[in-house]
């Protein structure tokens, strides 16, 4: 018996994607968990339901950090 590599998904370019929870990404940022739904609801950040779970992914928050960048350098 092999053990079997978890999939992992991956994007139409082939490129894997990671999603997180919304405490994983508060963790990541170094703010609350009460930020991080700020941002999702007032859509400064984006991300994904599955059923009823939240998931925000690398892409999501690579776009996000881009639009703070974009704003320090206007």
């Amino acid at each position: 018996m092999t053990a079997r590599e978890p999939h992992t998904p991956t994007t139409e370019r082939g490129m894997h994607m990671q999603a997180y929870t919304v405490e994983q990404v508060a963790e990541m940022l170094s703010v609350g968990r009460d930020k991080v739904y700020f941002l999702l609801r007032t859509g400064q950040l984006k991300s994904i339901k599955i059923g009823k779970l939240r998931r925000i992914t690398d892409r999501h928050l690579a776009e996000f950090v881009s639009s703070l960048e974009a704003m320090d350098e206007a």
